[in-house]
């Protein structure tokens, strides 16, 4: 009879996970289970760190105590997953572990069993270690043993639970929608399904459970919520996924100010339970305008000031050819005052002046101001009374630095806009543990896409314009506003919302403002047409990205830190190897031909 190369459970039970002994426990006899974090021999006795996901409990085995138990842990090793049972004691005098839960208390092992052995990991799994991502990545499965990421993902489930809690309080209907949907390309591209029993035809993955919790409302469910998984083939950042998870709502008979109370206070409470951080209700709130003219950007980072302050009338006829010409043909000049940044070196300049030109910015101004004055190609170029109302409008003094930026409004805004963000991050002035919220509102309706020579919608083509803006719609369709919110936090959006157009004209029109025809109209969206049809109700939600929350709650700088399985920046999982190739016969059942092999290729 061949003996099993590792103990089996048998009748133990866990009593204990490692983390919950406390002084408390002093005498209690206990069954732990989990990983060995460490083994440390002191000549005879032997020490085990034992780790499950809620902490580290210290074990000590004595070979007087039990010698066939101190044998085992003598042959046990970095990541062995073993079960003990044994006395809680106090530990020795000076050798209490004060940053520790457990850190007054060891067990007495009286019995030890090998469950499993482990080969010796690619890479440390204690908190200290620095790892290459590909790699951790790679092994996603070790790299979740860590305390860091464990901490993460209970987080992400305190989230979802308080969210889900505080949604049935309100009345909100948790109902799942479709996965495999309709294609209705509009914003990012689909990821496309085939179909095997329709040849040739394709489900799409959905980007949003939008139209379908708009049939809810036409429904009568009155109040719809979800945690959903939502899909986007869309470039990737660090704070992207290709598939992603939102906290979506949708409210009838309400409007913004109904939408925007209901969802904060839900925001407030996740703080709350999660946290422990108390968030003020009402959030401010702050125009999309007075968001473009005070910060440049629609997410604004209320955390520090460095606010964009325009200049484009004092300089509209001074001798700086560049801003004089910018200024005459509509164009913007803005700058920011960057206290105490007068000692930027000339190499941080050429830096700064490269960090504009990625969002299309044709070069960078800058002044020193010092004991002698203005120190700055620029500054000989205006006159001393253009200088003295200059320097007032910006609040200059002696060791500040002045950056200006001129251009068209939407490059001068957004490249000064990110570069006041990527200051506020070098400074040290936006601290992690420092929650700043702000709704933005009034977006407008649409934007002119050159591309395409068309308009596009800034949100999607289910918003609303506001009341007063209808007119617009046959007059100046550009100039109209939308019933349309975003929370930001932190300079991040964590969530954007809108009233829906309920009445069938308007979306007729609505689709026609953007270009697509009737036709058109009817093959992709005839569905929410004709439900408009039958008494829909005026109706309004809000979608949060579950994801980027998480990332911001837990000080993350990755979004893939909080997701169980995240892919790289290129769409793939290092782990599994998706996306990966398929045989030819499953093609041919798909009815599908490929142009090119990635082995041909």
């Amino acid at each position: 009879m061949n003996t099993p190369l590792h103990d089996t459970l048998g009748t133990w039970k866990r009593s204990h996970y490692c983390g919950e002994l406390t002084s408390a426990h002093i005498g209690q006899q206990v069954c732990l289970m989990g990983w060995v974090q460490r083994r440390r021999d002191h000549g005879g006795l032997i020490f085990i760190d034992l780790r499950d996901r809620e902490g580290i409990t210290q074990l000590a085995l004595d070979p007087d105590r039990d010698p066939q138990a101190h044998s085992k842990a003598d042959r046990v090793r970095s990541e062995y997953v073993i079960a003990v049972i044994g006395t809680v004691s106090a530990r020795p005098e000076g050798t209490v572990n004060p940053k520790m839960k457990t850190g007054e208390i060891e067990i007495e092992v009286a019995q030890l069993k090998i469950l499993n052995s482990a080969k010796t990991p690619p890479f440390g799994l204690d908190e200290y270690t620095e790892v290459a991502e590909n790699i951790r990545l790679k092994h996603r499965y070790l790299d979740l043993r860590r305390p860091a990421l464990q901490k993460n993902l209970m987080l992400r489930h305190r989230v979802a639970r308080t969210v889900r809690t505080y949604l049935d309080a309100q009345g909100f209907l948790e109902i799942e929608t479709p996965v495999l949907t309709k294609s209705t390309p509009e914003g990012a591209r689909d990821y496309l399904v085939p179909s095997r029993v329709n040849g040739g035809c394709f489900f799409a993955l959905p980007q949003s459970p939008q139209l379908f919790k708009q049939l809810l409302m036409v429904s009568g469910y009155d109040r719809y919520c979800q945690i959903v998984k939502c899909f986007r083939d869309e470039d990737l950042r660090a704070d992207r996924q290709p598939e992603f998870t939102q906290i979506d709502c949708e409210m009838s008979f309400v409007d913004a100010d109904d939408v925007i109370t209901t969802m904060e206070k839900m925001i407030a409470q996740v703080f709350r339970d999660c946290l422990g951080v108390e968030v003020t209700t009402p959030m401010a709130r702050m125009t999309y305008a007075e968001a473009m003219t005070r910060f440049g950007v629609d997410n604004p980072d209320l955390r520090f000031g460095l606010e964009l302050i325009e200049l484009t009338d004092l300089v509209a006829n001074c001798g700086f050819k560049v801003f004089a010409e910018v200024a005459a043909s509509g164009g913007l000049v803005k700058a920011i005052n960057v206290k105490g940044g007068a000692g930027f070196s000339r190499k941080d300049l050429d830096e700064l002046t490269d960090f504009v030109k990625i969002y299309g910015a044709k070069g960078l101004a800058w002044v020193k101001i010092t004991e002698e004055g203005w120190q700055s190609p620029i500054a000989k170029f205006f006159t001393p009374t253009e200088l003295d109302a200059l320097g007032q409008r910006l609040d200059a003094a002696q060791g500040d630095l002045l950056l200006f930026v001129a251009d068209n409004p939407r490059i001068t805004n957004e490249a000064l806009g990110r570069l006041r963000g990527h200051l506020g991050q070098r400074l040290g002035l936006a601290a992690k543990d420092d929650y700043r919220f702000v709704w933005v509102t009034d977006f407008p309706l649409l934007e002119w896409d050159e591309e395409n020579q068309r308009h596009a919608a800034v949100h999607h083509p289910f918003t609303a314009p506001r009341d007063q803006d209808l007119p617009l719609l046959d007059s100046n369709p550009a100039a109209a506003c939308a019933k349309a919110y975003d929370l930001v936090l932190n300079g991040s959006e964590i969530g954007g919302g809108s009233i829906r157009i309920h009445d069938q004209a308007i979306q007729s029109k609505m689709f026609a403002l953007l270009g697509i025809g009737e036709e058109e109209a009817r093959e992709k969206f005839g569905f929410l047409l004709d439900a408009l049809e039958y008494g829909a109700p005026p109706h309004g939600g809000l979608a949060f990205g579950l994801d980027r929350l998480v990332m911001i709650l837990t000080g993350s700088d990755s979004i893939r830190d909080v997701i169980a399985f995240p892919k790289t920046q290129k769409a793939t999982c290092l782990l599994s190897g998706a996306p990966g190739e398929v045989d030819e016969k499953q093609l041919q059942e798909l009815s599908i031909r490929l142009r090119l092999r990635k082995k041909e290729q």
